[in-house]
């Protein structure tokens, strides 16, 4: 299993937010918190990480335009997107986030099997994680 991986996660949701950092830290990957794509995003600009978690569905900056701007300022960052919205129709937001760069998507609500090994399959050599 690949540890040690640098993590940003972005979520509003305080509960989901400490769920995420205690279930990635115990999986022995540093991890770094944001409210928000705003906070996500001066993260990932000043200390460059690994992996980039980040909900759809947020205040200040959304997902969608914080995975847009994380893709443009680091290429290489690899990038999962959460949410519990769904779909709104035929719009699926994970959908979206993938083909606007995201390289994996979770649907919450989601098990901490399931985020663990979409988190090694970013990493591993046949890095094609899943969609959940």
């Amino acid at each position: 299993m690949t540890n040690g991986i640098d993590i940003v996660v972005v979520d509003d949701d305080p509960a989901v937010l400490e769920g995420l950092q205690m279930r990635l830290e115990k999986a022995g990957h540093r991890v770094r918190t944001g409210a928000n794509g705003e906070e996500a995003m001066a993260v990932v600009e000043a200390l460059a990480p690994d992996l980039l978690i980040t909900d759809i569905f947020m205040p200040v900056r959304e997902g969608i335009e914080t995975i847009i701007q994380a893709r443009k300022a680091n290429p290489e960052l690899k990038i999962l997107a959460i949410s519990g919205a769904g779909q709104t129709g035929s719009l699926s937001y994970l959908e979206v986030a993938q083909n606007l760069g995201a390289d994996a998507v979770l649907a919450k609500p989601f098990t901490t099997q399931q985020l663990l090994e979409t988190v090694e399959d970013l990493f591993s050599d046949n890095s094609s994680a899943m969609s959940q």
